[in-house]
Formats: C-alpha cells, structure tokens, sequence
C-alpha cells in the first residue's frame, strides 16, 4: 500500500482530510456526496458537505459503480495524478523496456512502493494501456528491430525474450500482419493483392495480405494509387487483383457511400500503443457525430494530449475504416486530413445526413415506412 493510502486508510482521517484541506490527501482517496450524487476527489474545491452526507471510496470507478456521477469541478473522471506519481510510472515503463524478461506485475508495483492493484490502475490511467500491453508492445517492437537488423528469426525470438515460437508466431500474427520471416524481409517474398474503385470521394486502393486488409488510400487519379501500396511495403510483390477481390473492394466502398458499415481489420505494424489507443477510440465514435482532440485525449484518459491524439490521426493509413474524419477542432471546424479537407468535410456531411435519415425513419409508423 501506498504512504498516502496507508495515512488515509479509515474514514475519520479522510474526513479530517477533508476539512482541514489537507494537500498530502490530494486524489488519494475520493467522496461522494449523498444528497448531490456527485463523487469528487479528496482534494476538491467544493464547499464542504455535511458529515453525514458524505460516503467514501478508493477509487472513482467504485464510486460511478454506486451511482454517482463525476464532480464537474475536480472531475475526478479524469487523470490528474502528482509528479511524483508521474516519474514512478515513467521509471516503471523503462524497467519495461530494458528487462530481458517480461516483469511481473507484484515486481514493477513493489519497486513503486504500490500493492498490484493500485500500480496497475495509476499505469493505466497515464500510460493509456496496462503494463502487459505495453511491455507486448515493447517485445514486438524489440523482435521487429531484430528481424530488421538481419537475425534469424530463431534468435530474434530468444532477444526478445518470447517464451517460445509459437507465442512469438501469435503475436507477430496479430501486430505485424505477416509471418516473423516476412516481415524481416521488409516484405519479400509477400504477395500484397490491390484493387482500385471509383467512388463519390474521387478513387480508392484497397490493399491486403492474407491476413487481411493492410492498407485504404484515397486518391485524384487511379495510376497514381498502387505506388501508395508500394511506399509502405517496398519488397513486396504487387499484384492486381481479380474478379474475387471485389467483395472486399465494395465492403470498404460501401464504408464511405454507407457509413456505419465495418470491416475486419488486421493491426497496422507501424502503431505505436498510444496510436493504437487512440484508433480504438475513433471506432468508437458513431456515425453522424464529432467529437474534438481534447475530447478525444480525455476519453482515453489523457485530457493534455490533444496534440498528440492529432499526429495519431495524421498516421492513420486505413481511411474511413479508422475514422479519424470524425475528429475536428474544438471550434467545430473540419480540421486538417491528410486525404484532404474536402472529403473530411463530404464523409461527415454524408454521415450528418445518413443519421438524419435514420432518425427519422425511427419515428415513422409502419404505414409511413412501406
């Protein structure tokens, strides 16, 4: 157990926390308020609410869980942990990435001076992923530069310290999209089969390995598409497709003529966790709806990293289908898109006007509808 949580383990200390303002108890524990439903953190602002009235939890999510909603004062929904705190996450996360061996988690949370529980759930709230998956990140991204660097895939295994092939088979399936000897290659040997189809946005190439679609780029003109496939997987062999491509091709048509369609995606090889992070949450936007870089930070938990969540949106190399389009700056407007802010502006009047339509069909009587 944290110093703070051990000094404010009982409700009277955190009372006396409370009223006398005590700065050693800030987010160490958090109130709700009874009468309110409001949950805030022990170091709030607010005006001082009556003993009896006052219910104390260890962390917010138990307190949401009760049925309170967040202070919009202290918003305790939101990360705002010390420096202090800061730095024994950031120490934690180069253990992670200079360790031979994936660390334990009652390993990183005791040289924190943390129980498990809570070391997990600080790493989380500021990293944006649990240690695991960003010690997963590192080995892939440690294996990848091993492969790069020429070594065989048997040794690039051992240096990145996977527990045997297999594990190492499975992950590089599901980050790098091609099999460990494929991708050390830079793509040789890798068939990558492309379609190009006209739609309402101009031309658009659709690219995928075996494992699925790796690459969706808009473009002016059709000639100038396949190079785009080419700049991302230089050694590997291009190849049109044919005739039973097509279903593929359509499905990611139909995402831009008919929003709220989906398509299974592999991972793109080149994101990092936190542009994974963020990409996860752009699918999670609905159709017909926006919502800001700062919006967008502080639902993956990181309310100052709107400048970052941006540069996450320019990576993106699958449009549409990780729908960065529906991000726009915190005035309303378009923002910039690297496919050009005039298709931002088409998909999101598309999507305004599908939504519309739903809408109001929802509201229609059965008679209305045939």
């Amino acid at each position: 157990m944290a110093p703070e949580q051990r000094r404010f383990a009982d409700e009277e200390s955190r009372w006396q926390a409370l009223v006398q303002r005590d700065p050693a108890a800030r987010d160490a524990f958090f109130y709700a308020v009874k009468t309110t439903g409001v949950v805030c953190r022990s170091g709030c602002s607010s005006r001082l609410p009556g003993r009896e009235n006052v219910e104390f939890f260890d962390t917010y999510q138990e307190a949401q869980r009760a049925g309170y909603r967040p202070c919009k004062r202290c918003r305790p929904d939101l990360i705002s942990p010390d420096e202090h705190l800061v730095e024994l996450v950031v120490q934690a996360c180069r253990r992670i990435e200079e360790a031979e061996n994936p660390l334990k988690l009652e390993q990183l949370a005791a040289e924190a001076s943390m129980s498990p529980w809570h070391f997990h759930r600080l790493f989380k709230q500021i990293v944006g992923v649990t240690p695991k998956q960003y010690a997963a990140t590192w080995q892939t991204r440690r294996f990848r530069a091993s492969l790069k660097n020429g070594r065989s895939v048997t040794a690039a295994i051992y240096e990145a310290g996977f527990s045997s092939s297999s594990r190492a088979y499975e992950t590089a399936r599901q980050r790098l999209g091609m099999p460990p000897s494929t991708y050390r290659q830079g793509g040789a040997g890798l068939t990558i089969r492309y379609g190009i189809a006209p739609c309402s946005l101009g031309w658009v190439v659709v690219a995928a390995t075996e494992q699925g679609i790796c690459l969706i780029e808009f473009g002016d003109a059709p000639e100038s598409l396949p190079a785009k496939v080419k700049e991302r997987f230089p050694k590997a062999h291009l190849q049109e497709a044919g005739p039973d491509f097509s279903t593929l091709l359509h499905q990611v048509v139909a995402l831009i003529e008919s929003p709220g369609q989906t398509v299974d995606l592999p991972l793109d090889i080149r994101g990092t966790a936190f542009q994974e992070q963020v990409w996860r949450a752009l699918r999670e936007i609905p159709p017909g709806t926006t919502m800001s870089y700062a919006q967008v930070a502080e639902r993956i938990g990181r309310p100052k990293a709107a400048r970052a969540v941006a540069q996450a949106c320019a990576a993106n190399k699958l449009a549409v289908a990780v729908p960065c389009h529906r991000v726009v700056r915190s005035d309303g407007k378009p923002g910039g898109y690297r496919w050009g802010v005039e298709r931002k502006q088409a998909l999101l009047r598309r999507e305004s006007e599908k939504s519309e339509e739903h809408q109001t069909c929802a509201t229609c009587s059965p008679e209305d509808r045939r």
